[in-house]
């Protein structure tokens, strides 16, 4: 296995654990040449599993013959970029909690009717653009039983490297693509729309019907604007969850773990 000491920050190769932003990570130029960073053995494990293809590592020291060994031994041609735990603090700009980082190559997107073939719940994750957020939607939806993750434009990366921790891998482990932002797709696939929003329109979210739609889109916009009219206009069923206490909403990652659980396929 390649184990490459370091001793400074402009070593060739750990460039993409230090100097890259996150767009550049991603490459929207030449997005098959798109990178995204893994971090903790848990998760780097997950998405190896998943058949995610890695670039690099960068691990400390004593993670070598600990917490990485495993996945060390299972990449014998996969560079090891190594170095104490305070010149990897000072490459990546944090304290490495879990002591491994690894460099992924970016899969294609694949397109709506491959991530929702056989799909019975989906949810569409309009314009949430913090990375917590997304991280803690896709946890939820890999938990409680949502068949694949739509995206619009405008919503926050998933391969993002907080999102990816904050999810814990669970990114790799539910479908998802982007959707151009309107439900022309889903509806041609059968599914019907559950735009989640308060309108005089809404319906309670334990409103038996629902539970009954054969295939269904859970959509999910942000906590403060909402989901644009245009979107609540086109949606089949406007949905609710009852509150107390007067408090007028959730934030968007609690609100998608109810609605999962909630809408869930009987």
């Amino acid at each position: 296995m390649p184990i490459i000491p370091i001793t400074s920050l402009d070593h060739p190769g750990v460039e993409v654990y230090a100097t890259l932003t996150e767009a550049q990570l991603r490459n929207r130029i030449e997005p098959d040449k798109g990178i995204f960073i893994a971090e903790s053995p848990k998760v780097i494990r997950v998405a190896l599993a998943a058949g995610y293809q890695p670039l690099s590592l960068l691990c400390e020291e004593k993670h070598i013959v600990g917490d990485a060994a495993d996945i060390i031994a299972g990449l014998p041609e996969v560079p090891v970029y190594t170095g104490s735990r305070d010149l990897l603090a000072s490459l990546t700009g944090y304290t490495l909690t879990r002591g491994v980082l690894c460099a992924m190559h970016r899969p294609q997107l694949k397109s709506i009717d491959d991530v929702c073939q056989g799909a019975r719940r989906v949810v569409v994750i309009d314009d949430v653009t913090d990375t917590t957020n997304i991280g803690a939607i896709f946890r939820s939806a890999a938990a409680l039983g949502i068949d694949a993750v739509l995206l619009t434009p405008t919503a926050c990366d998933p391969l993002n490297r907080r999102a990816v921790r904050v999810s814990m891998g669970s990114v790799f482990l539910v479908p998802w693509t982007r959707t151009d932002g309107t439900f022309n797709d889903l509806k041609r696939l059968g599914f019907s729309m559950a735009a989640m929003a308060l309108t005089e329109r809404s319906v309670s979210i334990d409103e038996p019907e629902l539970r009954n739609v054969s295939k269904l889109a859970i959509v999910m916009g942000t906590e403060g604007e909402g989901l644009p009219e245009s979107t609540i206009a086109a949606a089949d069923y406007v949905v609710r969850i009852p509150m107390h206490h007067q408090v007028d909403s959730l934030n968007v990652a609690a609100a998608a773990a109810v609605a999962f659980w909630e809408l869930r396929v009987r």
